[in-house]
């Protein structure tokens, strides 16, 4: 039996446009995590409420510079860390077909996949920081009227943006395809079954 054969497209938009379209996934986003919250857990934001709050939680606003970088660092690193896990786990070569670095230009860090993946290993890896640091926490959040974990879980979401924008950009794809990172632009090759 044959070979399938592929047709190759590429898939990519400069940085630009990319984050003007990860903007625009900003208000969905809010808008399906903070107006839920505000109407299960109303009574938090009573006056009252909100300077024991303040009071509790004095000694971390005081530090909050310091645990808010060290928050973004480590949440830079784990949401790279989880795209690569979760493709590692499709790939033939294993973590041997993942790399990870810095754009420095665009001061981006970046894990790329040098397999091709099934399209839906593919979005996996892709939703999986999402979905992980953004959507847990804040279903968290709002379950059981956590703030903080509300919180990460926007902070996260909107930092899967870019993310987003590429799984918009893989919708119209078939499960047969197959993708392959792009090794310098923001998206990645799709190679279509030819019928």
């Amino acid at each position: 039996m044959p070979e399938p054969r592929y047709q190759q497209v590429e898939e990519t938009m400069s940085a630009a446009r990319a984050n003007v379209y990860a903007i625009l996934f900003l208000v969905p986003i809010f808008i399906l995590y903070v107006p839920p919250y505000l109407i299960l857990w109303q009574e938090q934001f009573a006056l009252d409420n909100l300077k024991a709050a303040v009071k509790l939680y004095k000694t971390l606003l005081l530090f909050s510079p310091v645990v808010l970088v060290g928050v973004l660092v480590f949440g830079v690193i784990l949401h790279e860390l989880l795209h690569g896990l979760t493709w590692a786990a499709f790939c033939k070569n294993g973590l041997k077909s993942i790399s990870y670095g810095i754009h420095w230009k665009l001061l981006t860090p970046y894990c790329h996949c040098k397999e091709m993946l099934p399209l839906r290993a593919y979005m996996l890896g892709g939703a999986m920081p999402g979905l992980i640091m953004g959507l847990l926490p804040a279903l968290l959040g709002l379950a059981f009227g956590n703030i903080i974990l509300l919180l990460l879980g926007l902070f996260f979401s909107f930092a899967a943006g870019g993310d987003l924008l590429i799984l918009w950009m893989l919708r119209k794809y078939k499960p047969e395809d197959r993708v392959q990172d792009h090794p310098d632009k923001i998206g990645c090759y799709v190679f279509v079954k030819e019928s």
